[in-house]
């Protein structure tokens, strides 16, 4: 069996297998004999497909399926981590099938918590199976395929998949958007593809296509297919790389696409307004001697019109490029020339305005030099390596034969710049290398002239340029070869020099539609008879900006393009331009402003049939074709009672009413090649009754002969303007116009002038039409007009309005406005009461300015009486309403309402109310789309009208007027605020400004309205106009909103205050503070907690302020909760209580307490001193320590220098540092520190020079600490001081009579003193004992004869500024009888 029966079928029989192999089936649930044999077909679940591990990434789906064989039908159960699954337990995350044997669990939007081991388990009678899949879900992509946990082994697909019944499922995820690039930039499009079930070595097919065009590898394109992800990469973009990409990914199954726009932006000029590059570069004929390169011009030209385009070559395998036309063609499309035989080319294009020159376009595609049969002979043959130069081998040529001439010559093609001439060889064959002579010659004669005279061409095509614009030429060919030249062909038809191929028109209507919120659909009316057009360009600007950005830079051919990369909110209009080989068209119109914002909903049909209007002569068509049953002749017939042929005394069947007179004043507004749009001036007397539409009638006029009138329109129309359609071209036509009200059709208008129906080219508009007249007043009056309906080679961008005084001379024309104006009306000002005036319009462009209009009726600039003014009026509800009154009403007069002069269309904006004489207009939903010029004018009556403008800050004024009267305030002077009393009651409070005796207020907590209780107490002091709500203290219950609400009468105000998370309970803990503080402060209490104090002396003293004390008040001191024994330090005196550690030290560490106790009650003051509160002390204790020592001094010892200052007091806990040079001392033998009383002091033993520099003592107190410094250098302490170098003995023992001599050496500088003692005495020198010192280095000490009185303790003392320094020893003078005895 194949794979299709396991997965598609449910097979009605099972198999069993004989000895000899055969397959022989069975119904179900029966039994068979096979040989004798009998088999059961019951047996057990086998997985015939067992489900497959996957790695997935998160966010992504899974499904694992398999097929269970198996009778009876297996129950199948799913477990993950041996846990069953169920569906119900977690809605849309599991999905559990089975169909036809063919289970399934698919696990949605997988996250990391799905990574497990599941389990399919099936389950008979006949017993149980499992199979296992694993599934890895990964967190981040490019993380790299983890191993599974456990591996199943699936069938294995021998054959090509197509042999099995598989049915893919193919998603595309992770796909591209819309995107945006410049030119030369690189592109990545990207998509994953997730392909289901997912089968080793199975490879879809992947395409990737632009505009439905299919795309191969190339240098710009580069495709990727990594196994689950497509990617496209544009290496080097063009706008020939713009447009609509779609990715499709086919399998055995079907296919899946998905589509997204790319946008390519112009790169930035080289040249300051030069235009863009040109697009799409091809070569559309090659030939030997010639190629036609043709392209697509660019949206941009740089601010100035294109002049032009250069198009250069260059030969394959070589980078020079050289210029092929040295003046600018125009036309899209010029033939190349002088080209080498069998070489190949690539083309690129340049356009070049007044600024300078463009960037090249992209290359063309290589093209060979070759005759084209030559070229696809070489298609169907093997091809050589290519090495762009092709070598063109022929036939042996015959000799000696003259080809005969050319057939079938004809002009494919002719501008204004060339001409290209195309034909056949001749028919013979084997001909020697035939080549062409071309000829021409001017229309109407027959003088020939060979146009290649030294070179003739090989091609059976040729491009003659430099032939005169205007001027028609026939052309003819001959052959030539080495045996002669061969007799022409048959002449062309006269040709004329120009562009064959116009430019197109202009688009028609532009409308866009909102899409997304950065993008609009734009669709809009073809050009009409555009030949080989191109597309469309779009561009779009900003409301107001005046900038406009190409939509696409390539060509669109359709009449609908989605423009993305627009700013949400902001406003647009767009214009389409119409592009073909000639050029491009002028701009449409401009289309409506559209919001870009997304949609509401999907496009309707009314939508859709804006995209399908039919252009006004078809429309035309169309209602001739479906003309109502209400025709001409029945309204005609309508007035065939009239007994009075003048229609102002005619009465009938309608009472006082008559058909109107006849219009008057039929001028041409625009006329084309087939069509003329007529306007003519409304009737003088309409007859009692609004005319209802107008009929036109035309006749043709021959050699001044009048024809046969015709009717133009079956079917009335409403305006004063009309298209006549089917006329013909360069024919005389007059025309007359009827006018038709409920009473009948009138008399027809007198014959207009006799007009030529020939089509207008001039560049500036016609004339603007139904100038009318309104809201005349003795100084200032309002016209109105229409558009001209030719607009002239440019859309018309303003108008200009002239006046005169109706009596003056033509030369008195002037002009209103300096400026052109925008809209199709203005108020005239300054006008001169009761002077008549008459008006007349002209339309401007590009081009300049345009035909006048007719001139109006005259009119006087004077109020009439009884005229009245629109109103604005916001009444008690709020509603804002434009009012107006006319007192001079016919019965049939009518209120017309208009906003900017141009009817109300949008009624879901405004209501219109008439009652008698009054009529006004209210505004539902004032808002910014109401802003505009509003007025009425009254039908019927003589010209009764008035308008009101409503300006933006007008609108903000009444909308402030109409909140006010719809929603009237009652004034606050604070809004709700909330404050805590005595005994930490909370009271929330508000003042109104005023409020009457009928005021009421809602206390409002939550929503819900709280009232007077044990709870909450309110009060309302209406002449104040406070509002209160007190609390006693506040629980967790009481968080959340607290609201007064006011009314008073219509008036209404409310004020709310939110307390919530930390402010409710800080409000909270501090209400509890306050209640907790007011009972403690009932008895003795303090009013400053226990705090400390160091003195300048380093006392600490523990203290604290108490209140309302009493004498049997009792103060009880603790530490570390034992009380401590009053003593001298404990004392009480004007509230302050006292405790002093005189000299604190570790011990005195500890958490100190007091408690003040008496009937009343008692209250605790806790100070903690571990810890971090204990160093605090000591560092402040430390800092005054370091205050109170003395500069740093300097002093000789015996020893060496010594360093020291003075403290105050010393604690044992002080920390110090000494620092030589800005290094900590390591202190030494040599170098000590040590502290004597309250001296802190630095020894150096015997000082060197290298002693010398700053020397500094530091004192840490847990801040920025303190240093004394002090500098040796230069100051000779070290070496300078005075010193007794040695030579000096301890002790002398000496005998009596004997003389005495000791010498030392003695050094310093300045000199030393010295000075000599005996038992601290000074003695001097004399004859028994002579003190020298000499050359300031030597002290000698001599006693000529010593004696027993000579004994003793000598001592020298030297000393100079630097310092002292002595030198002792004993002299013990013996008898020689007491040698062995005592000393003396």
């Amino acid at each position: 069996m194949c794979l299709d029966d396991y997965v598609n079928w449910y097979p009605p029989y099972y198999w069993v297998t004989n000895s000899s192999g055969d397959h022989v089936s069975s119904d179900r649930g029966k039994q068979c004999l096979i040989g004798g044999i009998m088999y059961s077909l019951m047996h057990a679940p086998e997985f015939v497909i067992k489900p497959r591990s996957h790695t997935v990434w998160e966010k992504q789906c899974v499904r694992l399926h398999c097929t269970v064989s198996g009778w009876p039908d297996p129950r199948v159960v799913w477990y993950k981590n041996n846990v069953a699954l169920d569906p119900l337990a977690n809605p849309g995350k599991y999905k559990i099938e089975s169909r036809y044997s063919v289970h399934s669990l698919e696990i949605n939007k997988c996250d990391f918590d799905d990574t497990a081991q599941y389990r399919v388990s099936a389950m008979n009678s006949q017993g149980e199976l499992s199979a296992f899949a694993s599934v890895v879900v990964k967190r981040f992509k490019g993380e790299m395929d983890e191993f599974l946990d456990f591996v199943v082994t699936s069938f294995c697909i021998v054959g090509p998949v197509s042999e099995y019944g598989i049915t893919f499922q193919t998603h595309i995820v992770d796909k591209f958007g819309v995107s945006f690039g410049r030119e030369g930039e690189t592109m990545s499009l990207g998509c994953t593809v997730i392909i289901y079930p997912a089968l080793h070595r199975y490879q879809p097919e992947v395409e990737w296509y632009r505009d439905d065009v299919l795309l191969s590898p190339s240098k710009w394109t580069h495709m990727h297919w990594s196994g689950d992800r497509a990617t496209l990469t544009l290496t080097h973009l063009n706008k020939e790389d713009e447009g609509l990409y779609t990715l499709r990914v086919t399998t055995k199954s079907g296919y899946e696409t998905y589509s997204a726009y790319v946008f390519v932006r112009d790169a930035d000029a080289e040249v300051e307004g030069a235009p863009a590059a040109p697009l799409d570069v091809r070569c559309l004929d090659a030939n030997k001697d010639y190629i036609i390169v043709a392209w697509k011009q660019p949206a941009v030209d740089g601010g100035n019109s294109i002049l032009g385009y250069f198009v250069d070559r260059c030969e394959v395998g070589t980078t020079h490029w050289i210029q092929c036309n040295d003046t600018p063609v125009k036309f899209a499309r010029f033939p190349v020339t002088g080209l080498v035989e069998g070489r190949s080319y690539i083309f690129r294009v340049r356009a070049v305005n007044k600024s300078g020159i463009s960037r090249p376009s992209r290359v063309s595609e290589p093209v060979a030099a070759m005759d084209p049969a030559d070229r696809a002979r070489m298609r169907g043959s093997t091809s050589a390596p290519w090495t762009g130069q092709i070598i063109v081998t022929e036939e042996e040529p015959a000799e000696g034969i003259v080809p005969s001439k050319p057939c079938d010559l004809q002009v494919t093609e002719a501008t204004k710049n060339y001409v290209v001439l195309s034909w056949k060889p001749p028919g013979e064959k084997g001909l020697e290398g035939v080549m062409y002579y071309v000829e021409k010659c001017v229309s109407g004669t027959d003088s020939w002239q060979r146009v290649n005279t030294e070179i003739p061409v090989k091609s059976p095509r040729f491009a003659l340029f430099d032939l005169a614009e205007g001027k028609a030429y026939r052309f003819r060919v001959r052959c030539c070869n080495s045996a002669g030249v061969g007799e022409p062909s048959d002449p062309t038809e006269a040709t004329t020099v120009g562009d064959k191929l116009d430019i197109p028109s202009a688009p028609g209507k532009v409308i866009p539609t909102r899409n997304t919120d950065t993008s609009v659909v734009v669709s809009w009316e073809a050009s009409c008879n555009a030949k080989e057009l191109v597309g469309y360009y779009i561009e779009g600007s900003i409301v107001g900006s005046n900038v406009w950005e190409p939509c696409n830079n390539k060509p669109v051919n359709v009449t609908r393009f989605i423009c993305h990369g627009l700013i949400t909110g902001e406003k647009y209009v767009f214009r389409v331009r119409a592009v073909n080989a000639a050029g491009i068209s002028q701009f449409s119109q401009e289309s409506e402003a559209v919001e870009v914002k997304a949609a509401i909903g999907e496009y309707s049909g009314s939508i859709t049939s804006k995209y399908n209007k039919f252009p006004p002569n078809t429309m035309q068509k169309r209602n001739k074709a479906q003309a109502d049953s209400e025709s001409r002749e029945g309204a005609r017939a309508a007035s065939s009672d009239l007994t009075d042929p003048d229609p102002r005394e005619t009465k009938n069947k309608w009472g006082k009413r008559a058909s109107p007179a006849p219009p008057y004043g039929i001028t041409i507004l625009e006329c084309v090649r087939d069509s003329m749009v007529l306007a003519w001036k409304q009737p003088t007397f309409i007859g009692g009754a609004d005319i209802t539409g107008y009929f036109v009638d035309y006749r043709e006029v021959i050699d001044g002969v009048p024809g046969k009138w015709h009717e133009a329109n079956i079917k009335a129309v409403s305006e004063r303007a009309y298209r006549v359609s089917d006329l013909k071209e360069n024919k005389k036509y007059q025309f007359q116009v009827r006018a038709a009200n409920m009473a009948g059709v009138g008399i027809p208008s007198l014959p207009s002038n006799t007009f030529l129906c020939e089509e207008w080219t001039i560049a500036v508009p016609g004339p603007p039409h139904d100038l009318q007249i309104r809201e005349a007043r003795n100084d200032s009056l309002v016209l109105l007009w229409k558009p001209p309906v030719y607009q002239g080679r440019d859309p018309v961008n303003g108008f200009y309005v002239d006046i005169k005084e109706a009596d003056a001379p033509e030369e008195a024309w002037r002009g209103v406005n300096t400026k052109a104006l925008e809209k199709t009306y203005t108020k005239i000002k300054d006008l001169k009461e009761g002077e008549k005036y008459v008006f007349r319009v002209r339309a401007q462009n590009k081009a300049g300015v345009g035909k006048v209009s007719d001139v109006t009726e005259p009119v006087p600039a004077l109020t009439k009486p009884g005229t009245k003014e629109i109103v604005v009026d916001v009444d008690d509800d709020g509603v804002i309403s434009l009012n107006f009154e006319c007192g001079n009403m016919t019965p049939d007069s009518k209120f017309v309402w208009s906003k900017n002069y141009e009817d109300i269309t949008d009624t879901s904006r405004l209501t219109t109310e008439t009652k008698g004489t009054k009529s006004k207009v209210v505004f539902n939903r004032p808002g910014e789309e109401d802003i505009g010029v509003y007025s009425c004018l009254v039908t019927h009556t003589d010209g009764a009208s008035s308008s009101y403008t409503l300006s933006e800050e007008e609108l903000k004024r009444l909308l402030e007027i109409s909140h006010d009267h719809k929603f009237p305030i009652i004034p606050l002077k604070s809004d709700l605020a909330v404050e805590l009393l005595e005994k930490g009651r909370v009271r929330f409070w508000l003042q109104a400004e005023k409020m009457s005796n009928n005021g009421k207020v809602d206390y409002v907590f939550n929503d819900n309205v709280v009232s007077q209780g044990e709870k909450y107490k309110m009060n309302f002091d209406k002449n104040t106009g406070v509002i209160e709500m007190t609390m006693e203290s506040l629980t967790p219950a009481d968080e959340g909103t607290y609201t007064f609400q006011l009314q008073d009468g219509k008036a209404t105000n409310q004020s709310s205050l939110v307390l919530i998370g930390d402010v409710f309970k800080q409000l909270q803990k501090e209400s509890e503070f306050q209640r907790k503080e007011y009972f403690r402060k009932q008895g003795p209490h303090f009013i400053e907690y226990l705090s400390w104090e160091v003195t300048p002396e380093c006392c600490v003293v523990l203290k604290c302020k108490v209140g309302n004390m009493k004498k049997e008040t009792s103060a009880l001191w603790h530490k570390d909760r034992h009380q401590i024994k009053v003593d001298e330090h404990l004392g009480f005196a004007e509230g302050v209580l006292k405790l002093e550690i005189a000299q604190i030290s570790k011990k005195d560490a500890g958490v100190y307490e007091v408690i003040l106790k008496d009937d009343r009650g008692q209250d605790t003051s806790t100070l903690n001193l571990t810890d971090q509160g204990f160093k605090d002390l000591m560092n402040e204790v430390f800092s005054v320590i370091a205050n109170s020592s003395t500069p740093l001094k300097i002093t000789s010892t015996d020893e060496g220098i010594r360093l020291y200052t003075f403290v105050s007091y010393y604690n044992d806990l002080l920390q110090v540092t000494w620092h030589y040079k800005d290094s900590a001392i390591a202190f030494s033998d040599r170098i000590k520190s040590g502290v004597v009383g309250e001296q802190l002091w630095l020894q150096i033993t015997e000082p060197t020079e290298k002693d010398m520099g700053k020397y500094a003592i530091e004192f840490y107190d847990g801040k920025g600490g303190l240093r004394r410094t002090v500098d040796l250098s230069g100051q000779g302490e070290c070496l300078n001081r005075a010193r007794v170098a040695g030579g000096l003995p301890d002790v002398v023992t000496i005998q009596e009579g004997k003389a005495l001599n000791l010498t030392c050496n003695i050094s310093g500088n300045p000199v030393p003193e010295v000075t000599w003692l005996k038992n601290d005495r000074e003695i001097t020198s004399d004859e028994h004992c002579i003190l020298k010192f000499e050359s300031g280095k030597f002290a000698s000490f001599t006693i000529t004869g010593v004696n027993t009185s000579d004994s003793g303790k000598y001592s020298i003392l030297v000393k100079n500024k630097y310092g002292t320094e002595s030198g002792d020893f004993t002299v013990s003078v013996f008898i020689p009888e007491e040698a062995g005895g005592k000393k003396k």
